[in-house]
């Protein structure tokens, strides 16, 4: 009977503890490795140090059987594995655009100094085109049998789990016919899904990820660019995308106009990427880049604005609830959140702002303590006299606005994510406005 293959994961964050778990979920026996002994405890003893939908049960099931464990050992996981995945993360760098390397270099060389044998090492972390060849050089230098490939990650926060077993395409960087056999053998139950597979060199592979989100980040500014338009001429963007999104050619997805995208990949990604192109004097790539960063920040000061006008020009004694704190729904998430940059600068101005969201409370009082947290949404519009829908979390669109006006002390609401039934609203005797609508 052949070897079925033990995985090895480094890095156990979001990334890193979704492959793991969704790895033994295809039936490996996967250890997890990270340095952080409190995530591997958490981890352990099967509870998520996230909020991702489904898998948390997955994680349980599968630590409950053996089939899936962590370590903080490196010297453990590289006995114990044929292949390892590398997770770890790639941060914006403190200061500059670029993307932080020092995990992704920490643990190929950690790797490097231990095998001592035959072995694929796979990265998954999101890095700059030329990254791949200089782990390469790390791993071969001190162990010559082992061999980098590069699979780059595709997952959207709130459907990770589905993203990892049931993903769009998978892309193999390789620099031999081994190393694309032994992707192939991991990935087989995905393949014989009918996934797609691309196969590659390293910098097409690293250039896949960013591409991608630079595209859909160029998507979303570019509907958000028309809602001002929309502002200036008295057109409704919603409309607008409706009848765009009819073109075969554009599509209706991701072109909904609001106030952008946050979280810990696409702005990150897409700022390295312009950090990379100046690098390698490709000027275009950083002009239109640096163009849909900047559209992007640009809606929240115009939700500040909007908010502001709204209230008769001063933020003063007035009250604000904020529904939402994470950057998307389904994820407690709150890295370059939109939301809570309108919230805290709001506050800034002087409004007594309270906020809520339904998964992110947590991280969003870490973050900003000096804010408001209510318990409910109801409680945190009780006495508002302006309503910010700033995360379009289902809990929200359901909202009853004839209920929740008999807790406001003004009706107004801001729609930041149309995520509402504007006409519902504004038949309630709310005024309602959202960014290019009328």
């Amino acid at each position: 009977m052949a070897h079925r293959l033990r995985l090895g994961v480094i890095g156990t964050s979001y990334l890193g503890a979704t492959d793991a778990v969704c790895m033994a979920e295809l039936g490996y026996d996967v250890l997890g490795v990270d340095v952080d002994e409190a995530k591997v405890k958490s981890l352990s003893a099967g509870e998520v140090p996230f909020y991702e939908p489904g898998l948390a049960e997955l994680l349980a099931k599968h630590t409950a059987t053996d089939r899936l464990r962590f370590t903080t050992s490196y010297d453990e996981v590289v006995e114990f594995a044929d292949v390892l995945f590398v997770c770890v993360g790639t941060p914006q760098l403190p200061k500059g655009l670029g993307a932080d390397l020092r995990y992704v270099e920490a643990a190929f060389s950690t790797l490097a100094a231990k095998l001592d044998r035959r072995v694929l090492v796979v990265g998954k972390s999101t890095v700059p085109a030329g990254t791949a060849a200089r782990m390469r050089d790390i791993l071969v230098a001190q162990a010559p049998e082992a061999e980098l490939a590069w699979n780059p990650e595709f997952l959207r926060e709130g459907f990770a789990v589905a993203d990892t077993l049931r993903p769009d395409r998978l892309v193999f960087g390789v620099e031999s016919a081994w190393a694309e056999a032994r992707l192939r053998e991991v990935f087989a139950p995905i393949i014989e899904a009918g996934t797609p597979v691309v196969v590659t060199d390293f910098a097409t592979a690293e250039l896949v990820k960013v591409a991608a989100n630079s595209f859909l980040a160029t998507k979303i500014s570019f509907v958000n660019a028309m809602a001002e338009m929309c502002d200036a001429v008295g057109a409704d963007v919603a409309q607008l995308a409706d009848a765009m999104g009819y073109d075969a050619r554009i599509g209706r997805r991701f072109l909904n106009a609001g106030l952008g995208f946050g979280g810990g990949c696409l702005p990150k990604d897409i700022r390295a990427f312009i950090a990379r192109a100046e690098e390698v004097g490709v000027t275009e790539v950083v002009s239109l880049l640096e163009d849909v960063d900047r559209i992007n920040l640009r809606r929240r000061t115009r939700t500040v604005a909007l908010a502001r006008e709204v209230l008769g020009g001063s933020f003063e004694g007035r009250r604000v609830a904020v529904l939402g704190a994470a950057f998307k729904p389904d994820s407690d998430d709150i890295r370059d959140s939109p939301a809570l940059d309108v919230a805290a600068a709001i506050h800034d101005l002087g409004a007594d702002v309270i906020v809520f969201d339904p998964h992110a409370m947590t991280n969003g009082q870490r973050a900003h303590p000096d804010l408001h947290f209510g318990p409910t949404a109801e409680a945190t519009l009780r006495g508002a006299d302006l309503v910010l829908l700033l995360t379009e979390w289902d809990e929200f669109r359901a909202l009853d606005p004839e209920r929740v006006a008999t807790l406001v002390r003004e009706r107004n609401v801001i729609d930041a994510r149309m995520a509402l039934d504007a006409d519902a609203w504004r038949a309630a005797d709310w005024s309602y406005r959202a960014l290019g609508r009328p």
